[in-house]
């Protein structure tokens, strides 16, 4: 009689393995799907947002129809639709030298590196309250004329950077520069 139970139990044993293994198969096949889906749609909103980068550097990169009568030379580096040229804006008010004789550490304002300083030493900026008092018609001009670096100073918003530091403030940017995290080439 127990013969007869083991070969009974072994089958039962058998057609147990063989429900658990259906349902693992049907399983993965529901459930593996849609983690498949569920990629596909992460990878695709990684693509879009790389296809939207990419176009917005080739816009930046693409030049620009300038009016017509506009040199096409010019950009608009303020943004406020007028392709600039060296007669934009005012000139800020300059210095022949530094104040007592030290000037500021410029390079602590973010965008400006050792042969940034040395460019706004040769038009006269020396000091971070002479660029914190810029207007835009001021901010306009530099960036037109700063010869290889042109657009620079809106870019960077130097203005608001130069007001924190002529108070006596600090940025998180300055701090770098304090601590040496900030390596200049040239």
């Amino acid at each position: 009689m127990f013969q007869e139970w083991g070969f009974l139990l072994g089958e039962i044993w058998v057609l147990l393995a063989l429900a658990a293994l259906l349902g693992l198969l049907a399983g993965w096949i529901i459930w593996g799907r849609q983690n498949n889906y569920a990629a596909q749609y992460a990878l695709q909103d990684k693509l879009n947002a790389c296809r939207t980068e990419l176009n917005a550097c080739i816009a930046r990169e693409t030049p620009r129809t300038p009016p017509a009568g506009q040199p096409i030379q010019s950009d608009d580096y303020d943004g406020d639709g007028i392709f600039e040229g060296k007669n934009e804006g005012a000139r800020p008010e300059a210095l022949s030298g530094p104040r007592g004789g030290v000037a500021d550490d410029l390079k602590q304002i973010k965008g400006i590196g050792a042969k940034m300083e040395t460019l706004c030493n040769g038009l006269g900026f020396y000091h971070f309250d002479q660029i914190a008092k810029w207007s835009s018609d001021e901010v306009a001009w530099v960036d037109a004329n700063l010869e290889g670096f042109k657009g620079r100073v809106t870019r960077d918003e130097w203005v608001s950077q130069a007001r924190v530091l002529a108070a006596g403030g600090t940025t998180e940017f300055a701090d770098k520069v304090a601590k040496g995290d900030v390596k200049y080439s040239g």
